[in-house]
């Protein structure tokens, strides 16, 4: 006779269940294990399961199991799993629910805790003074102009974001950004130090009612001015005021900074720059999760001197850079789980394409993937330049000339 099996009987919890259905529909229940998902998922070469064995968990209701799985927390909410998946099961927001329905019981990473803390306590994750929102402006070279002191309509309410006005290379690209709409003659405007996180990463990454809270301030905010639109250059900020801000009673017309200047690309006057190579990286919340592609693509084809080339993963296909669903702020915690860092591999695709530079349009990409290049020793062959620091550049060119 053959060795005897344990055989372990599983009982579903369904009150887990039915809090996941609650907070994220039913979709997940029509997973059968096909393993897209885990194929596609930028961490398929960790071979984490990732987020197969998630699904499996959530259908079973195994909230002590996901409780005590740092898996769960590695996710970046890419949507590349959901974008394949032949059941169109909602992943992300899968795994979103779970996070959000574990998150008090089960604990976080302290990065994740802090960042959460700080946007509680200061209206941004990285900690910084709130008084200090608007002092990016001041190194500008350009009137910037704050909502609160003009006392009438304007067209474009630019909302800056916390990396834009608080990280050193974001706030090159919130200087460059204010030049180039001065150049355009836009009428607009910033909140200054009233505006707070969007929060929508904290969201992903299962703090729900942080998110709420910032967007009831948020939203207070916004209904004391008159403004014809949003403009943002955080993908992460513009899918929330997009899709999920109307669902707590407050529309806007939003559009991402590359759409807006997209838009406006004949009143550029665009001049050479040296001629380099460029690849440009997808934010998954701007291209999958949104189907933004060609905005980001159309302008940094305009730019003379600017030569494009396309990394393997691309568009729809592009690999994520490991900042989304909290990961930006997780970085102790998924190092401990995997071999190497997502931006590091972006980094390594973007070398093999022979460009001089990678392109970005996402707050979180630029000190991403300047770290990876150091790690990488790829400095001095390539740079990361935000795309409104190389329209920046080529609006400069002209001007400089006699």
């Amino acid at each position: 006779m053959g060795e005897e099996v344990a055989v372990v009987e599983l009982t579903p919890d369904l009150g887990f269940v039915n809090q996941l259905v609650e907070r994220a529909g039913d979709s997940f229940k029509r997973c059968y294990q096909c393993g897209t998902c885990s194929v596609v998922c930028p961490f398929a070469a960790e071979d984490l399961q990732l987020p197969r064995k998630q699904m499996l968990m959530a259908q079973w209701g195994m909230k002590s199991e996901m409780m005590a799985d740092p898996i769960l927390w590695v996710c970046t909410t890419c949507g590349n799993c959901a974008r394949l998946c032949p059941r169109e099961v909602d992943i992300p927001g899968t795994i979103t629910a779970v996070r959000e329905a574990v998150l008090v019981e089960s604990g976080i990473s302290p990065e994740l805790a802090t960042a959460f803390e700080n946007t509680v306590v200061r209206g941004n994750p990285l900690g910084s003074p709130a008084r200090r929102r608007a002092d990016w402006a001041k190194q500008a070279q350009v009137e910037v102009p704050i909502m609160s002191t003009l006392d009438r309509p304007t067209d474009v309410l630019f909302y800056v974001e916390c990396y834009w006005s608080f990280h050193e290379r974001g706030q090159q690209a919130a200087q460059a950004m204010a030049r180039t709409l001065n150049r355009l003659g836009v009428d607009w405007a910033i909140l200054g130090t009233e505006e707070r996180c969007i929060a929508d990463s904290q969201r992903a990454a299962g703090e729900s009612g942080l998110f709420e809270e910032e967007a009831a301030k948020n939203i207070a905010t916004l209904g004391k001015y008159t403004f014809s639109r949003l403009v943002t250059p955080d993908p992460h900020a513009f899918n929330a005021l997009k899709n999920r801000y109307p669902k707590l009673g407050a529309t806007y017309p939003v559009q991402h900074y590359t759409q807006f200047l997209a838009e406006r690309l004949s009143e550029l006057p665009l001049n050479p720059i040296p001629e380099r190579l460029v690849t440009f990286h997808d934010p998954c919340y701007l291209g999958r999760h949104n189907g933004e592609y060609e905005a980001p693509r159309r302008l940094l084809e305009a730019i003379p001197g600017i030569h494009l080339t396309e990394m393997a993963h691309c568009r729809a296909d592009g690999f994520c850079c490991g900042g989304g669903g909290g990961g930006v702020w997780n970085s102790g915690l998924v190092a401990e789980q995997v071999d190497e860092r997502l931006a590091v591999r972006r980094v390594r695709e973007a070398v093999a394409s022979h460009a001089e530079v990678l392109a970005v349009c996402c707050p979180f990409e630029v000190s991403l993937f300047e770290d990876a290049v150091k790690l990488t020793g790829n400095e001095g062959h390539l740079v990361v330049r935000d795309i409104i620091e190389l329209l920046d550049e080529s609006l400069a060119s002209g001007a400089a000339q006699p």
